[in-house]
């Protein structure tokens, strides 16, 4: 009977599973990934640290399907992401990912809603949609009234509200967020967090996010931290306590 309760629960949103990743061969090879595993399920909200060349920005990268392992699986929704061509893994990243960076990267002489729209018009929706659609994502971010206002006419913390709303507007599963608050002031940072934490918990959005400040990794309720290639702590907010 538990096996057959098991066998009916959705998979995890995200499964490593030994998965390794190396680059260069002899002595210039590098071993980014060591056979990592994990899971990470619909809804949470976690945090990735680790110091420069830990292997979480090639766990990130994985999961973006912007990598693949160089061996082990990678499973999205149950499927094996590395098993995918080019195409396939394109249609992923955009009908199922959002992705948000540090330095924003929104186009200067685009107003907040032709930013936001961007990607919608890339999945190919109609203008009516897809403005509808880009609207109702400023309006989740606190952005309701500054459509018109092209990047230089937002502070940083409404540009980077503007690339939350982007990758938010077309319905991700899943948004990855790498240093988000990087470019920010203190104060902005903790509006950032506190907006990315309101969209987990009432939206239900999964959050995976890449940060090198323990302050910021409170937000999360899961902390993961990445050393020379190994998961070397994975961690619920509860235990950290």
């Amino acid at each position: 009977m538990a096996a057959a309760v098991a066998s009916a629960l959705p998979p995890p949103l995200i499964s490593f599973r030994d998965v390794t990743r190396s680059y260069g061969t002899g002595e210039a090879r590098v071993q980014a990934l060591n056979g990592v595993s994990f899971d990470i399920a619909a809804g949470e909200f976690v945090a990735i640290m680790g110091p420069s060349g830990s292997g979480k920005s090639t766990a990130m990268n994985i999961i973006g399907c912007l990598d693949r392992p160089s061996s082990g699986q990678y499973l999205f929704k149950g499927i094996a992401v590395q098993g995918l061509d080019q195409d396939a893994r394109a249609l992923l990243r955009r009908h199922a990912l959002g992705f948000v960076f540090q330095g924003f990267n929104l186009l200067a002489r685009q107003t907040a809603l032709e930013n936001v729209e961007l990607p919608l018009i890339y999945k190919g929706l109609a203008a009516t949609e897809r403005r509808a659609l880009a609207r109702e994502a400023l309006r989740k971010v606190g952005l309701e009234g500054r459509e018109g206002h092209d990047p230089s006419q937002l502070s940083g913390g409404q540009q980077q509200r503007v690339a939350i709303a982007r990758a938010l507007a077309g319905g991700p599963s899943l948004i990855l967020a790498d240093e988000p608050t990087g470019n920010l002031d203190t104060a902005r940072s903790h509006e950032i967090m506190q907006l990315l934490q309101a969209l987990n918990r009432d939206e239900g959005i999964t959050i995976v996010m890449v940060t090198h400040e323990e302050d910021i990794a409170h937000y999360a309720r899961r902390l993961m931290v990445f050393t020379d290639g190994h998961l070397t702590r994975d961690e619920t907010a509860t235990e950290r306590a």
